[in-house]
């Protein structure tokens, strides 16, 4: 019964959170200035905002879209239809319904962000276990200065870098779309060098402490293999505090891709979000915003139950009746920061 209350109650909070989301940003697109109707009217050329014909292409827009209707109407017309995961017709792409572009845009994304957690996760690994194991030594000060300067530098930047070295410059790459292996190179690895920062300093922190740990020290005592020690017992349990980061980072890294996927002219749902933006495409941009509050939500609910399964020190501590709950706190007031140690 702990466990049904506690998961009754995060997926109350979930609903409620969605809800708030989808109120303030309906509130910002009404009261941003112009709609779609003005610009689809701006993009066609007819500029002279007294003729009939654009008047009267205004106001089928209006008529079909619904912007005629008072705002509180709209909203409710539009949660009407995402309860039941229909958000409408797009604006901008007419023809497409709203959670048909998600389904179709969203798998690029996920499979962009994957990849590249997968990368930054290979690369910090033994980054953070390599600089945990010579502390306070130049190997342990370079890493840690090379990979926070790549956490420095934004996405963005990395994109347009890697875009000037690897295709302007030596012809290499394609510098967009999504055809095949070629084109993933780029946007993973400008994906990847930020959350490679972040987890080789998770990994460090993490280290170091197990490694005072007790059970550690005693294992070493009785003569095991320093190597089998470090492996077996110390990587492993340091690794645990890690799906604490590594579900939110790939759930950032899925709705977070606007910019890479925008520079490099993939077809994920960040690209749809900024032209949906562009030409205020209220359905699809509430739908994507929706969709992108509901992906970090419903990760961040899972990894709170994956880390309760794995610890077992949860399980002790909270006495299995409640153990997720009692364990989240437990992790909050032991967790590991990401500090120089």
């Amino acid at each position: 019964m702990g466990f049904v209350r506690y998961l009754a109650s995060r997926v109350a909070r979930l609903v409620v959170s969605l809800i708030a989301v989808s109120i303030i940003a309906f509130t910002l697109l009404q009261l941003a200035p112009g709609s779609f109707a003005d610009i689809a009217r701006v993009s066609s050329g007819a500029t002279n905002i007294g003729s009939a014909g654009t008047e009267q292409m205004v106001t089928e827009l209006e008529n079909r879209y619904g912007e005629d209707k008072p705002a509180w109407q709209q909203y409710l017309i539009f949660m009407k239809g995402a309860i039941t995961w229909d958000f409408g017709p797009s604006y901008k792409y007419a023809g497409q319904d709203v959670q048909d572009i998600i389904a179709t845009a969203f798998p690029v994304s996920a499979t962009l962000a994957i990849i590249a957690v997968i990368i930054a996760l290979l690369i910090s690994v033994p980054i953070g276990v390599f600089a945990a194991l010579r502390k306070d030594s130049i190997g342990d000060h370079g890493t840690m200065f090379v990979v926070t300067l790549g956490h420095a530098l934004p996405s963005y930047l990395t994109a347009a870098f890697l875009i000037l070295f690897f295709t302007a410059t030596l012809h290499l790459l394609p510098s967009s779309g999504w055809d095949g292996p070629a084109n993933m190179i780029m946007p993973v690895l400008a994906l990847a060098l930020g959350p490679v920062a972040v987890l080789a300093r998770y990994v460090r922190s993490s280290m170091l402490e197990t490694l005072r740990e007790e059970y550690v020290t005693a294992a070493l005592a009785k003569g095991g293999p320093y190597s089998t020690v470090v492996i077996r017992h110390a990587l492993r349990n340091s690794l645990i505090p890690l799906v604490t980061v590594v579900g939110p980072l790939l759930a950032g890294l899925m709705t977070g891709t606007v910019f890479v996927e925008t520079l490099f002219r993939i077809p994920g749902l960040g690209l749809y979000f900024t032209q949906a933006a562009a030409s205020r495409d209220m359905p699809l941009l509430m739908g994507t915003t929706l969709f992108f509050a509901l992906i970090l939500m419903v990760v961040n609910l899972i990894v709170d139950l994956i880390y309760g399964a794995l610890d077992p020190r949860i399980r002790a501590e909270a006495g299995g009746r409640g153990f997720l709950r009692g364990g989240r706190k437990l992790w909050q007031q032991s967790k590991v920061q990401p500090t120089s140690v």
